[in-house]
């Protein structure tokens, strides 16, 4: 699954390669938003981790894997 995260006053969005599910993605944004001084983290894909300071916060957008099919696309039914 694949999280963006756009953090205030920086230009550029984070782009997270996560094996979390959407709903731990959210668990996780909602814990450190409830804790003072809270501190966003996800663990990337490749043992990496992305650490953001909660409050700087500003969206994130979450995608599900996409099924990419091979060839040239055409689906007979």
């Amino acid at each position: 699954m694949q999280v963006r995260i756009g953090v205030q006053n920086v230009p550029k969005e984070l782009v997270v390669d996560t094996a979390l599910s959407a709903d731990e993605v959210q668990d996780a944004l909602r814990e450190a938003l409830s804790a003072s001084d809270g501190v966003l983290v996800l663990k990337d894909r490749r043992a990496g981790r992305i650490v953001v300071p909660a409050a700087r916060v500003g969206y994130l957008e979450i995608s599900e894997d996409e099924q990419r099919s091979v060839g040239f696309g055409t689906q007979y039914t």
